[in-house]
């Protein structure tokens, strides 16, 4: 990055920091350097390092995830698939639970209200102890269901329904559809894990309980 540029990143960074670039000349000078930083990713698997960086805290903005997977700005949704897309790749979640869109020069705040992603299609192979299962998030990202990306249910406290999510990458989390939970819930069986028979999944060679097989109704 020559001087100039990296001039403009600071001068970005500090508008945020003093909690004004909450408009357009703030989110797309983020969302240049967000770009610029996804091109220098490709050459590394696809996705930037964010885990590897430090940078320092610049305040929140206000940008938000719905648990529809729709993404807010100032209260308007972002209408830009691309634009999503290219946010979604600077997104990281860390131990203080917080989500953050972090570059080499700044971590900034948004708010999720669910989970950072949707799983929005499944693929199925293979049956029995070689079945695996893939899912295509909203913004793009495929994922396997294994050992480094587990699927955890949980039941909603509001309404009881099972909501079960996908370990994307880092923290980040995939909520899975609900018209996809219906094909993946008539995939379980009820099946002996440590003594109990559960209600499970199984993909990658792993078992994934989701609940007491004498809670199923």
């Amino acid at each position: 990055m020559n001087s100039g540029n990296m001039t403009e990143t600071n001068k970005n960074a500090g508008v945020v920091a003093k909690g004004i670039a909450a408009d357009s000349g703030g989110l797309d000078a983020l969302m240049r350097r967000a770009a610029n930083q996804l091109g220098e990713g490709k050459e590394n698997k696809g996705l930037p390092p964010v885990e590897r960086w430090e940078p320092d805290f610049c305040g929140e903005l206000d940008m938000e995830i719905k648990a529809d997977g729709t993404w807010f700005y100032m209260g308007t949704p972002i209408g830009r698939p691309a634009l999503v897309r290219l946010f979604s790749t600077v997104l990281r979640k860390d131990a203080d639970g917080k989500t953050y869109l972090v570059t080499p020069v700044e971590k900034i705040a948004i708010r999720v209200e669910d989970a950072h992603f949707n799983a929005v299609e499944m693929h199925v192979s293979g049956e029995g102890d070689a079945q695996v299962l893939t899912f295509r998030t909203n913004v793009g990202d495929v994922v396997k269901a294994d050992a480094e990306h587990p699927l955890r249910f949980v039941i909603d406290d509001e309404t009881g329904g099972l909501k079960p999510y996908i370990l994307v990458r880092g923290r980040l989390e995939a909520l899975v559809s609900r018209a996809v939970m219906y094909d993946l819930v008539a995939l379980g069986e009820e099946l002996l894990i440590d003594g109990q028979l559960m209600f499970a999944l199984r993909s990658s060679g792993q078992l994934f309980p989701v609940m007491a097989a004498e809670n199923l109704q």
